[in-house]
């Protein structure tokens, strides 16, 4: 069952690039939340996707909002990503899928690549924006205008 827009985000764990635990509502409840699925860290459209969110971070930050990258890719995968993109938000570690299980992205070319899906979260852990698309350079203008929307509210 996918997670649509006006759904309650179920509260969630992952190992972050720190090998530390996240819990979901320690940032929901304080801020909205850009959740970027993405198919494999160092690929092509994987880095420019992640490149452009580093690119505006500031600009999410200063609207009050927290990004947040997540595939299938290990912590230690995340940190040399991090590392060599110089890229300074979360990412999360989905080995088994059961992240990308429990908010419905699809996958790709017949189930053989990973989706590409991008979700924005308000305060009150409700999906507002539910963004899929294979082209990863339209997800970030696309959360960049829902955030924005959810600062004048």
């Amino acid at each position: 069952m996918a997670l649509e827009v006006g759904d309650k985000v179920p509260e969630f764990v992952a190992k972050k690039d720190t090998g530390e635990e996240f819990n979901s509502y320690e940032i929901i409840k304080n801020k909205p939340l850009v959740i970027f699925f993405y198919p494999k860290n160092f690929t092509p459209g994987c880095t420019k996707e992640a490149c452009a969110f580093r690119d505006s971070y500031e600009d999410f930050k200063t609207l009050g909002a927290e990004v947040i990258g997540i595939s299938s890719d290990s912590v230690a995968s995340h940190t040399r990503f991090k590392n060599r993109y110089k890229l300074p938000y979360t990412f999360l570690s989905d080995p088994e899928g059961e992240l990308r299980k429990l908010f419905g992205v699809k996958s790709e070319l017949l189930g053989l690549l990973p989706g590409r899906e991008t979700y924005v979260i308000d305060r009150d852990g409700i999906v507002r924006l539910k963004f899929n698309s294979m082209n990863a350079s339209r997800h970030l203008n696309k959360a960049l205008s829902k955030v924005k929307e959810l600062a004048k509210v």
